[in-house]
């Protein structure tokens, strides 16, 4: 067993935790339990994305081949949790047969009969019959298993997959189930029209008596019995070089499936693969597309049920009963009553931070207060502070990169208590059933507490905190320039308590937006070309996340040369000042460095005529171009439409597309495991809230990259 699982199996009421290891932020436990439907006990895995800890997860089930059991797809498909891990669907992977009964004449003569080989059919044939009832474990008695033990997982949303004699159960099972039951299915190289082949053939004699009556068990005839769109689309790939497709018999029959669902109707997405075999190999070179097909059809479901704007938590809603014992010692006698602390107040656009005495009120219904521990500065901040932000009011308590301690909790609050550590993100995320933009992958932009947000007051439309008797207004929903804040549930994300809070502050805002642009909004690709204009921390962390995802030239261009030696460290593979030109810097990119420009681009500096020549150098065809800097009040950004129209794409993002509460846990734990290196980001460190000013004065500096006040 790994250091990361248990060392002990450990048991609850129900069932027998065999192990728990973490991983891509989640947990992976392989779970032993009594099973009525096979009257043996059964073991299974399930793989608990990060999202499980804030809200119920749709559920794929994974349906291993032959011979298998869950092991071969949790030990060998290991991208298929990276991507679930993403995109917040929880996995369950079951056995193949029952195991461990009473033994049975014949069970471990062949491969493809008996033990490892249920076929995901329920047996009437004895001496079968009484433990081989594997589709009943699959629809029925599993997922309610899973339900009521793993309660974070959805009751009505799953999907399912498979493989050889799963990718056969999971087609017969969704077509015989239904859409009201799965919201897709898809398979890799599946038995398509078993009648049809030994395996198959073989299978129904044993289990069902006769080939005839495994009709009910073959997808080719499910789908003509069905004659019609069963779901809105199917996915199926298949190796070509399968030696159980291409050798001296074809058990897969695919093209019988294909006919069939053209015949009826039924949209397929068949795709074979040169090269590819029958292994896991293969499996795990698609199942990243796999995931992200189910992914989007049950959050689609989810979105279906329809979309009403959720009302802010009720001010009247009761109060909480407080259990003291519960809440680390240092909180306890704060609890329910107001806060004095410092705060670096801003009375007014381009005037100094001042050091104040503020009152921080106890947190609301929905609401949560925190310690804050480290703060970095961010140039959004200095941007407000400037006078430069449209929405800026004042007074105001500025700040929103941050890493802090939970200090108390409002009445309703589930996700996080006292002593957990947070990061406060101006990016809510509500993951209500109703909203439309939680459930979808296309966004991270949660409008549930925009409008209050936006006004500076929490969700009931007031301040949880004034100063010399008048209140003050929320910054983005964080005011971090403070010892003590106020801010929503929904903006907390709680983090591993291993990471150091100052380092967990960065991913508040600035690294964690440069490393999504790149990776969510633009999503670079291995050995594809980039500039990044701009070389602070923001496009620092840009010029990280495309060096990790393997682009193989990254132009960093900035007017300070200074800059260009930490950017080689941090990637960067060529520098552009554009001082040094008589020309427009994107003609030298598009045009020198290159021939037809970069295959991604990035503003990270809030120029409007920086986001002009970044576009202009984005590849002729397909370059994209992202936004990321924040531009000044009234600033528009313009180009020749033929730019467009000759394939470049112009795109934006806020806070790097990561769904704050789901997501960023898991760049801390990418952090702690190495891959995300952050300590070269903090260039000045300062101690106490009257330091703010000296933080704001390093941030104006050439050398600065991110100055953090710790408290």
């Amino acid at each position: 067993m790994s250091a990361s699982a248990s060392s002990d199996a450990s048991a609850s009421s129900n069932y027998t935790l065999v192990s728990s290891n973490r991983v891509f932020g989640g947990f992976l436990k392989k779970i032993k339990h009594a099973s009525a439907s096979t009257s043996t006990d059964m073991t299974f895995s399930v793989f608990l994305p990060p999202a499980a800890r804030l809200t119920e997860v749709p559920v794929l089930y994974y349906l291993s081949g032959l011979t298998c059991t869950d092991d071969n797809f949790c030990q060998k498909a290991s991208a298929a949790f990276a991507a679930a891990s993403k995109r917040g669907v929880a996995i369950v992977v079951p056995d193949t047969s029952p195991r461990g009964h009473e033994s049975i004449e014949g069970e471990d003569d062949s491969y493809d009969f008996g033990t490892g080989a249920g076929f995901y059919i329920d047996a009437t044939q004895e001496p079968w019959a009484k433990n081989y009832n594997m589709y009943s474990y699959v629809t029925s008695e599993l997922p309610k298993f899973v339900n009521d033990n793993f309660p974070e997982t959805s009751k009505t949303l799953k999907s399912i997959t498979g493989h050889s004699m799963g990718g056969h159960g999971a087609l017969t099972i969704a077509l015989r189930e239904g859409p009201d039951a799965y919201a897709s299915v898809s398979a890799f190289a599946p038995i398509c029209n078993p009648t049809q082949v030994p395996w198959g053939k073989k299978a129904f004699e044993g289990y069902l008596g006769s080939v005839e009556a495994g009709a009910e068990h073959d997808a080719t005839m499910l789908m003509k019995k069905a004659n019609k769109m069963v779901f809105p689309t199917i996915l199926i790939d298949q190796g070509a070089a399968d030696n159980f497709l291409s050798g001296e018999v074809n058990q897969l029959t695919p093209a019988a499936f294909v006919d069939a669902c053209k015949a009826a109707g039924q949209p397929l997405r068949y795709r074979e693969h040169e090269g590819f075999d029958h292994s896991y190999f293969f499996i795990s070179s698609y199942v990243e597309d796999h995931i992200n097909f189910h992914a989007d059809a049950l959050y689609e479901k989810l979105a279906s049920a329809g979309a009403v704007a959720p009302a802010p938590p009720a001010p009247s809603a009761p109060a909480t009963e407080v259990d003291l014992d519960a809440i680390p010692e240092e909180f306890r006698a704060t609890q329910g009553k107001q806060i004095e602390c410092k705060a670096a107040v801003a009375w007014g656009p381009k005037e100094p931070l001042v050091t104040e005495t503020i009152t921080v009120d106890p947190p609301k219904a929905g609401e949560v207060r925190v310690k804050v521990v480290a703060n970095a500065l961010c140039h959004t901040d200095i941007y407000t502070l400037e006078g430069s932000d449209p929405e800026g009011l004042f007074p105001c308590v500025l700040g929103h990169e941050a890493g802090t301690i939970v200090e108390s909790v409002g009445p309703g609050v589930t996700s996080v208590k006292p002593g957990d550590h947070v990061i406060p993100c101006y990016t809510p995320q509500c993951n209500r059933p109703e909203c439309i933009f939680c459930a979808s992958p296309k966004t991270n932009l949660c409008p549930t507490i925009r409008g209050t947000q936006g006004a500076g007051m929490m969700p009931d439309g007031t301040s949880r905190m004034t100063c010399k008797g008048k209140p003050l207004y929320h910054f983005m929903g964080c005011s971090t320039f403070s010892e003590y804040t106020v801010i929503a549930e929904i903006s907390a994300a709680k983090i591993n308590k291993a990471m150091p809070l100052e380092k967990a502050s960065l991913f508040g805002c600035g690294i964690a937006t440069g490393l999504g642009a790149a990776w969510n909004t633009v999503n670079v690709q291995a050995g594809q070309s980039v500039a990044v204009f701009g070389l602070g921390a923001v496009g620092l962390s840009v010029v990280q996340a495309c060096k990790l995802a393997g682009a193989s030239m990254i132009i960093g261009v900035d007017l300070n040369p200074d800059k260009f030696k930490a950017a080689a460290d941090f990637g960067c593979t060529h520098f552009v000042n554009p001082a040094d030109y008589d020309k427009p810097v994107q003609q030298v990119i598009a045009g020198d460095l290159t021939k037809w420009g970069c295959d991604a681009t990035f503003d990270c500096t809030g120029n409007v005529e920086v986001m002009r020549s970044a576009l202009e150098c984005a590849h002729r065809g397909w370059g994209q171009s992202c936004v990321i800097g924040v531009a000044a009040a009234g600033k528009e950004i313009a180009t020749r439409p033929f730019q467009l129209v000759t394939g470049r794409r112009w795109c934006g993002t806020a806070f790097g597309g990561w769904k704050s509460r789901a997501q960023v846990p898991v760049l801390i734990e990418r952090s702690l495991n190495g891959e995300i290196p952050v300590d070269s980001y903090v260039t000045h460190v300062f101690d106490g809230v009257d330091k703010t000013n000296d933080a704001v004065e390093a941030l104006h500096g050439g050398n600065c990259l991110r100055a953090v006040v710790k408290y």
